[in-house]
């Protein structure tokens, strides 16, 4: 081999490792109280980091979903075509319980499990996620339509993924997805124009859906207008207005629904997923709770899907932190290796610091959507902290996963790496499901409407720390009146001092303390790397994943 050839200083791929040999989260795994699924999490951990799972993920994104409107006779068939490592991918996540399948699994700590899972496994390939998290979300919807959820609900928390066309009823496991938004109106579902017309127990559709992902689901909760009638009384007068509807692909009968798929979506990032504009026309759908109560109906549903959000993002700031780790421990400049030289230290360890932050408040999120039905402390704190994690998360990963790609140098700013797939996912999440406005006019609606909400929010955060019990007078002071102009201010603001309670609570004390002392009480630069001068920088790294190979 000529001299030139000679490959020197690089790092070995990073892979064979477990995903799940991550401290602050086994500890959140035992401390939500999903202990017992530590064995399997480790599973998890070990196939998401094999070369075989990599690849399955790097084949769904160089070979992206492919639209076929007709067949080759010209019969309309609205097919989304993907590559063979996206249904590998979604096997797994099925078979692992990420789906629909804890709302059938009554043991304590079912979503944590879940959760801890979901959150390794989306360190692999985040695109696949998408109807895994929107098969979880849509069950709650369902128990506003018993009959529907009795007829759905066991192909929903199946184990299986059954790809294919056919009648839900005939299919070992069903994927579900969402048709919330539209042309005009983004955000704002009021402002649908989806029509949804009566007929005997169906309703009929007319519209079109804006950005609808998954669209090979089998079935779909959307939100239509139904028309009011206004006059008389009796059971004929009807209110009408935003409603909530199921529409299968295939109807009972075996016919296919009226579902065109007018194109795919040509994204910056999740490009193994395929996100849609659907048509209906005359499109068969069923109620799902009662006429113009779709946003209610959907509430339970955008708690689930926003924790994922919160979830998603903290899985994608791990996988980046820990390549950025596992990069500058082989790395070597100036001799020595990158991970022993004093500023990548400080870089790396605040790094640690911020993605333990976010994966202790994701997975404190999960232990109340476990614990909410049983627990009304749990359950408005679920509601408050849903709001606060996926706001506070998700803005932090596009900053988490950019630096961490910059401790790669060049390495990181090539597809090979990995590292530039996380960065085009890193805006996703804090745009799904409402974006930062959204968020914060949400918290400011809690607030007036669920005061219990905020009593649950200082349960969770005062008398922890005295850090954060003097950062929390200013938002006190902001609580009395609370502005629109001030809302993501005040949301930023507690969403850190949650996330410091809750470090203060659980983590190591340098973890703590240097969340804390960076974060809340305010000695922290305006990028990575400054944290406080008396930082416990190796006690930050002794945080980080484990990124060996797994010795069978």
């Amino acid at each position: 081999m000529p001299p030139t050839h000679e490959v020197i200083n690089q790092a070995p791929d990073l892979v064979g490792h477990d995903v799940a040999a991550d401290p602050p989260l086994l500890e959140a795994l035992e401390r939500e109280g999903a202990g017992w699924a530590r064995d399997d999490l480790h599973a998890v951990g070990r196939l998401a980091g094999s070369a075989r799972a990599r690849e399955w993920a790097d084949a769904a994104h160089r070979n992206e979903p492919r639209l076929r409107t007709h067949d080759r006779v010209g019969h309309r068939v609205d097919e989304v075509d993907h590559d063979p490592g996206y249904h590998a991918l979604l096997t797994e996540a099925v078979g692992h319980g990420f789906a629909g399948a804890p709302w059938a699994d009554d043991r304590p700590g079912a979503h944590v499990a879940r959760a801890a899972g979901f959150l390794t496994w989306s360190q692999l390939e985040a695109g696949h996620g998408c109807p895994v998290s929107m098969t979880y979300a849509v069950l709650p919807a369902l128990r506003a339509a018993p009959e529907l959820l009795a007829t759905y609900g066991p192909g929903l928390t199946s184990r299986e993924y059954d790809p294919g066309l056919r009648v839900p009823s005939t299919k070992r496991g069903l994927l579900a997805g969402m048709g919330m938004t539209e042309k005009q109106g983004g955000s704002d579902v009021r402002a649908n124009t989806t029509v949804a017309r009566p007929d005997g127990d169906v309703y009929r559709l007319t519209g079109h859906k804006w950005f609808t992902s998954a669209p090979m689901c089998d079935l779909f909760l959307v939100l239509a207008q139904v028309p009011g009638t206004r006059s008389g009384a009796g059971p004929d007068r009807r209110g009408g207005g935003l409603t909530c509807f199921l529409v299968p692909r295939v109807l009972p009968d075996g016919t296919r629904n009226t579902f065109r798929i007018q194109r795919l979506k040509d994204k910056l990032g999740n490009r193994s997923n395929a996100s849609s504009e659907p048509e209906f026309d005359d499109t068969v759908a069923w109620r799902v709770g009662d006429e113009g109560r779709g946003v209610r109906t959907i509430i339970e549903m955008v708690a689930c899907t926003r924790l994922d959000t919160a979830l998603g993002s903290a899985s994608g700031m791990r996988a980046a932190v820990a390549r950025a780790a596992h990069h500058t421990r082989y790395r070597h400049a100036f001799g020595r290796a990158l991970r022993d030289q004093p500023l990548m230290r400080e870089v790396l360890a605040d790094l640690a610091c911020e993605s333990e932050g976010a994966i202790t408040l994701a997975m404190r999120l999960a232990g109340a959507q476990d614990r909410a039905a049983r627990d009304e402390h749990e359950a408005a704190f679920r509601r408050i902290g849903v709001t606060l994690g996926k706001y506070w998360i998700c803005k932090r990963q596009t900053a988490v996963v950019g630096e961490a790609l910059e401790c790669l140098g060049g390495n990181g700013y090539v597809e090979e790496s990995g590292m530039p797939r996380l960065f085009r996912e890193s805006p996703l999440n804090s745009i799904w499901e409402g974006s930062g406005n959204v968020n914060a006019l949400d918290l400011l609606r809690l607030l007036a409407r669920e005061p219990a909400t905020l009593e649950a929010y200082r349960a969770e955060v005062l008398g922890v720390d005295d850090r954060v019990d003097a950062a929390f007078k200013d938002v006190e002071t902001e609580l009395a009146a609370p502005e629109e102009r001030v809302a993501r201010r005040l949301t930023e603001r507690m969403a850190v001092l949650l996330t410091g309670a809750l470090l203060a609570r659980h983590a190591p004390a340098p973890v703590a303390d240097a969340y804390l002392d960076s974060r809340v009480a305010g000695d922290h630069g305006h990028a990575f790397g400054t944290l406080p001068r008396g930082a416990d920088v190796d006690a930050l790294l002794d945080r980080l994943p484990d990124t060996d190979p797994v010795v069978a």
